[in-house]
């Protein structure tokens, strides 16, 4: 895979990099998605990695390879909130200042945790912007030439796209080959590190994609074979309310992911409560988006052994007891 923006081997240099820093999160299986599917069920539980989502690894694996002078100057990102608090953390653990950008209708816990983590680091801040009438990116590639930090952009980056490629490489490292491997996609960093790791490990295996009904513009890029732009899409899984892929990302998901599937809000909230009654784990909407696929019947998968990866679980408690409520009413 030598014309994409990342190849196996930098997969493993991630995964060195992040060797007693990420956790190494645990394969969970239920009886009970088995039976309901007529699959092998794994799932690659991320809500367990360090700041609750996949984040970390991409952000940690970026950060790291900072030159002296990057450190001092600091870093600038933009976020819903997981890659913000990623970030946050990372620079945090590596001694620089951190700039991020949020939507100010960010999930409270999420703004909070962010914030957290840059406790006493001199120069760091959130700044706020309002996500359906400004564009995040203009704001902090402005804010990075202004202040001279180095932006990290939440999915469009080679190192961040090999270090989220970790989380699939672990997953199959410790069950063996799969058949078929479920992925939640926004800009599609985690999607494309994940398929490259996938490919390498797993010949044959088949990547899906699962997007929001909402936000189906990588669902829509790959029928056109262009990179489609949407509006903000109004979903709950808020760490998929990207409104394109990426240039990096595309091309892999072109290359390696088979097709892109998309779930409703209520198939999400469906998929919260099994996670919560059957599993005894808080996973975020977002972080339902592979296993409502499968779960919900979108993907049929009798007979396979297949992964799914479980992107986070950082979400307000407020909220989502709301949502489980109003699910079991």
């Amino acid at each position: 895979m030598p014309d994409l923006a990342i190849s196996p081997a930098d997969i493993q240099a991630a995964a060195e990099r992040l060797s007693g820093v990420a956790r190494r999160t645990p394969v969970l299986t239920s009886r009970t998605a088995d039976e309901r599917t007529g699959a092998r069920v794994f799932f690659k539980c991320e809500n367990f990695q360090r700041m609750g989502a996949f984040k970390f690894r991409g952000a940690y694996n970026a950060l790291a390879q900072f030159t002296p002078e990057q450190r001092r100057r600091g870093v600038i990102a933009f976020s819903s909130g997981n890659h913000a608090q990623a970030i946050a953390l990372s620079a945090r653990l590596l001694g620089m200042p951190s700039v991020i950008v949020m939507p100010q209708d960010s999930p409270a816990a999420k703004l909070a945790a962010t914030r957290e983590y840059q406790l006493g680091q001199a120069g760091s801040e959130v700044v706020l912007y309002d996500r359906y009438t400004e564009d995040r990116e203009v704001i902090g590639a402005r804010l990075a030439g202004e202040r001279g930090m180095t932006l990290i952009p939440p999915y469009d980056h080679a190192h961040v796209m090999a270090g989220q490629g970790t989380a699939a490489a672990e997953l199959i490292e410790e069950v063996g080959p799969l058949d078929r491997l479920l992925v939640c996609v926004g800009g599609g960093g985690l999607i494309s590190g994940c398929a490259v790791a996938a490919h390498a490990l797993s010949p044959g295996i088949r990547v899906v994609g699962v997007e929001p009904e909402a936000g189906n513009d990588t669902q829509l890029s790959l029928a056109r074979g262009e990179i489609v732009h949407i509006d903000t899409p109004r979903t709950i899984a808020d760490g998929a309310q990207t409104q394109h892929s990426g240039q990096l990302t595309f091309p892999v998901i072109q290359r390696l992911v088979e097709r892109v599937v998309t779930v409703s809000d209520e198939q999400l909230v469906s998929s919260m409560c099994f996670f919560a009654e059957r599993m005894k784990m808080v996973v975020e909407p977002t972080g339902c988006l592979g296993a409502a696929a499968l779960l919900e019947g979108v993907e049929t998968a009798r007979g396979e052994r297949v992964g799914v990866i479980l992107s986070g679980g950082n979400v307000d408690l407020g909220r989502y007891a709301g949502l489980l409520a109003g699910a079991l009413r």
